[in-house]
């Protein structure tokens, strides 16, 4: 979340609120609310919302505030009574007119100029679904070796299994409580929020996905999420969080290690080189 732009709004609703040089009247704190969460939804998240999200989200707001008005007729009288005012006033007539006129023109615009600003191209670089991962990342301060990198679960999974079936415990605990409402709770890229994003999330299941990958690539992709991404994996468009933010270096490498005991895939090994 980004706490800047929410720490904005409320100095912004506080502001008005205990200042005594304007009061703004119950129409203008209902449009101020309206675009408060508007802002707040499209620049309030480190993860950008797709706009789907934003635009069903803001239907509900939309609709709750109307809910709010509507139900005290001193409230709706003041949101009402100035509209109707300023449409039937016939000193303001000349006003509405000319926003008659402007507002389709400013459409119009709005809409040719996004047109013509829209070049068609060809890429300039073939996009890889599975691109090359760098040979180190840095995870909190610490580097992780991404070519030669292991999951460190792994050591203990045959020595002590009782210990690994813990961690696959917590892995399954953090992956239900962080990452199946996109991907699903059968890990089939189904989840809740799936249809909403773009592109959906992957299918754990089949096997040429996370079977194909080493568990380190696994480790970067989820703790650098979708805005980690290099040129060759563009344009991307995910709404995969950098999970770094969120999860310890441990919590990730057991929901990867739940991941591949969930779907019965086998991590890719590595590969030596003499």
């Amino acid at each position: 979340m980004n706490w800047l732009v929410l720490l904005l709004i409320v100095i912004v609703f506080l502001g008005l609120k205990w200042q005594k040089i304007y009061r703004p009247s119950m129409l203008v704190w209902t449009a101020l609310c309206w675009v408060g969460c508007f802002f707040f939804l499209r620049f309030g998240f480190s993860a950008p919302l797709p706009v789907s999200i934003i635009r069903e989200y803001m239907i509900i707001i939309s609709m709750a505030l109307m809910a709010y008005v509507s139900s005290d007729k001193k409230r709706w009288s003041e949101v009402w009574d100035p509209i109707v005012h300023f449409i039937n006033n016939k000193d303001k007539s000349k006003r509405l007119y000319d926003m008659m006129a402007i507002l389709p023109i400013l459409v119009m615009i709005f809409v040719y100029m996004g047109g013509q600003s829209t070049e068609i191209n060809a890429p300039g670089f073939s996009r890889s679904v599975h691109p090359a991962p760098p040979s180190t990342i840095s995870f909190k301060g610490k580097t992780i070796d991404l070519v030669k990198g292991h999951n460190p679960l792994r050591e203990i999974e045959k020595s002590d299994p009782e210990k690994f079936k813990s961690h696959l415990q917590n892995g399954k605990k953090v992956y239900y409580q962080n990452c199946f409402f996109c991907h699903g709770d059968a890990m089939l890229g189904k989840g809740i929020f799936a249809y909403g994003l773009d592109p959906i999330p992957t299918d754990f299941v089949d096997p040429a996905t996370i079977g194909m990958l080493t568990e380190a690539f696994l480790f970067w992709r989820v703790s650098k999420g979708g805005i980690g991404l290099p040129d060759e994996g563009a344009p991307w468009a995910s709404a995969m969080p950098a999970w770094e933010d969120f999860l310890s270096e441990q919590e990730i490498w057991e929901v990867i290690a739940f991941l591949y005991e969930y779907t019965g895939n086998t991590p890719r090994a590595l590969e030596h080189h003499e």
